[in-house]
């Protein structure tokens, strides 16, 4: 049934949380890599952050979705072969599926005008370093940039041999697409590998389409893993340039790929995914990482949910709203809450500095439904005890629902 030319937030909503997966039914059983791969040809990438204040940021929109998994999955996903998922610049520091890898080719040969400065300085001061590094990597790979700075010959010529030229190099070499991440260390460093050695041959073999070409069946993913979108957030999906997005957008207009919609409060122009769904409900009740594809774009999360979104990771402690790591809780369609979590891995506990109830929601209803989260969250983490909120307007609720709940 086709969906209607204007649609109103909560239809629109609901349509979000379909096309992000949140509307399929979770496992019954053991999760498995089919699970995994079906969430992924729903979000197209996943994005990565060092912080690690809970839990690495590409496990969690796994979690969100399927409930607790082995993690195992997503690291034999990412770096073991075959690879379902390749490492590079997609919305930030990103997983990408590695059947997308021939669509950002355009990125990596604009590296000289795209990349920061950082790489294009190292590229144009020191050739030779970025050749040298290169070498060290087809003959040593996989290996760190600590690893070629520490165990390779000391040099004081005009190579400038120290860690950060090392790193710089090896940034330079991964955007441009001469080298890849064979997989990360217990530390979260990159082993850098040529693409040939990572890549699955069927990937490295596929021809390179033309920038336009590649542009417009980006915009169509960010369009179909969105459901419905404001050009805003269909550019920032993949951090595409201005340049060429308009023409991808006409172009899958009038293929009828992309159909233009209205929804109140939306002043940009808005595009429905012609294959996107309008479940009649959603029975979510899951925490939703900071990095998560639902909220990357906050000012389509406050147009959608109504929650004005910051994280605060960099916010001075005294200047903080909410805390230094919120996770916003889906609940059914709503997100209803918002909790600062803390996993304190040496007393085995998970900590909650603050717990606060979104204007509208039940505080008893959004409590019961946080906590039994909670403890979901603790036992997928391998913590054995969820702390009572220590703040926060939920925190009365959310201590009683604990209390009534057992571990």
């Amino acid at each position: 049934m086709a969906l209607p030319e204007s649609l109103s937030v909560a239809q629109a909503r609901r349509v979000t949380l379909a096309a992000q997966g949140f509307a399929d039914p979770r496992p019954g059983g053991a999760t498995d890599l089919r699970h995994l791969r079906r969430v992924l040809r729903r979000v197209h990438l996943i994005q990565m952050d060092s912080v690690n204040v809970l839990q690495r940021a590409h496990f969690m929109p796994l979690y969100s979705r399927l409930g607790p998994y082995p993690v195992e999955l997503l690291e034999r996903a990412a770096y073991r072969k075959p690879r379902d998922l390749f490492e590079f610049w997609g919305h930030e520091a990103s997983l990408i599926t590695t059947d997308l890898q021939p669509l950002f080719r355009w990125r990596m040969a604009r590296a000289g005008e795209l990349a920061w400065g950082g790489m294009r300085r190292v590229v144009q001061e020191q050739p030779e370093l970025v050749t040298r590094v290169l070498d060290v990597v087809r003959h040593r790979g996989p290996i760190t940039a600590a690893e070629i700075e520490h165990d390779e010959p000391r040099r004081s010529d005009h190579w400038g041999w120290n860690w950060s030229s090392v790193k710089q190099a090896l940034e330079w070499l991964f955007y441009s697409g001469e080298i890849t991440a064979a997989e990360r260390t217990t530390s979260f460093a990159r082993r850098y590998d040529l693409p040939e050695r990572v890549l699955p041959a069927s990937v490295i073999n596929a021809p390179t389409p033309a920038e336009p070409d590649a542009l417009r069946a980006l915009v169509e993913l960010s369009a179909r893993a969105l459901g419905v979108a404001a050009e805003p957030e269909l550019r920032d999906y993949f951090r595409l340039p201005v340049d060429g997005f308009k023409r991808a957008v006409a172009e899958l207009v009038e293929d009828q790929v992309l159909r233009p919609v209205s929804v109140p409060g939306w002043k940009q122009p808005t595009y429905l995914h012609h294959e996107a769904k309008l479940p009649r409900w959603v029975r979510a009740a899951t925490l939703v990482s900071p990095f998560d594809p639902l909220i990357w774009e906050r000012g389509r999360t406050e147009r959608l949910f109504g929650m004005n979104y910051r994280i605060e990771i960099y916010v001075p402690a005294a200047q903080r709203l909410y805390g230094y790591y919120v996770l916003p809780f889906l609940l059914g369609d709503q997100l209803a809450a918002r909790v600062d979590l803390k996993a304190d891995r040496k007393t085995g506990r998970l900590l909650i500095p603050a717990a606060w109830l979104e204007p509208g929601a039940d505080p008893d209803e959004a409590a019961v439904a946080l906590a039994g989260e909670l403890h979901r969250l603790a036992g997928w983490l391998g913590l054995s005890e969820v702390v009572p909120p220590a703040g926060g307007d939920l925190a009365g609720p959310l201590t009683a629902a604990l209390a009534a709940r057992p571990e």
